[in-house]
């Protein structure tokens, strides 16, 4: 597990970083491991549900404040070793900026601060945030399907509020890979 929330700057510097963002149920899973083949790179699945899956086998089904910094480590060991191995484009199942804006939605507003100086230090080329236009799909860690909306205008607003880069993806997967196909090809054009 990563000792800091750190970006690794090995290979990382030629490699632009797209993360899927958004509401729980969006199809952000579908689009990077999509995107990923398209391109023939390295995608970055989302540790937290890897890391509670396995905690919820042995111990009580809950997420706490004390999970949080080691499910922000996991996703940034996962993100660090893609990033060694991907070509010039890694696709990311979230960051820690959607860690934060869980933490603070789940828990009133706290959010480890480890957590959110590494949102200001850690640097992706752009977002693409999953509009809830596609079936709620239950799985057992899920548990907002009412929520989805309100969770979606709070993502919006959190990359509005830091200036960051995105484009709302919606319609069919068909649709949400062409609108996210033309955004890289600019993306790698510039």
């Amino acid at each position: 597990m990563e000792k800091t929330l750190k970006q690794s700057t090995r290979n990382g510097n030629h490699c632009i970083k797209v993360v899927l963002y958004g509401p729980e149920s969006t199809g952000k899973t579908t689009l990077a491991k999509q995107l990923a083949a398209h391109y023939k790179t390295k995608w970055v699945p989302e540790y937290m549900r890897e890391y509670l899956e396995e905690k919820w086998e042995v111990e009580q089904k809950t997420i706490t404040r004390d999970d949080l910094l080691p499910i922000a480590k996991g996703q940034m060991a996962l993100e660090n070793k893609a990033t060694e191995k991907a070509n010039k484009l890694l696709f990311c199942d979230t960051n820690l900026l959607e860690i934060q804006v869980y933490s603070e939605y789940y828990y009133n507003g706290y959010c480890p601060s480890e957590i959110k100086k590494a949102t200001e230090e850690n640097h992706y080329h752009h977002y693409f945030l999953t509009y809830i236009d596609v079936p709620w799909e239950a799985d057992k860690l899920r548990d907002r399907p009412n929520d989805r909306l309100k969770m979606f205008t709070i993502f919006e607003a959190e990359l509005r509020k830091r200036q960051l880069p995105y484009t709302i993806l919606k319609g069919s997967v068909e649709q949400r890979m062409k609108t996210a196909l033309k955004t890289i090809e600019n993306l790698s054009n510039n």
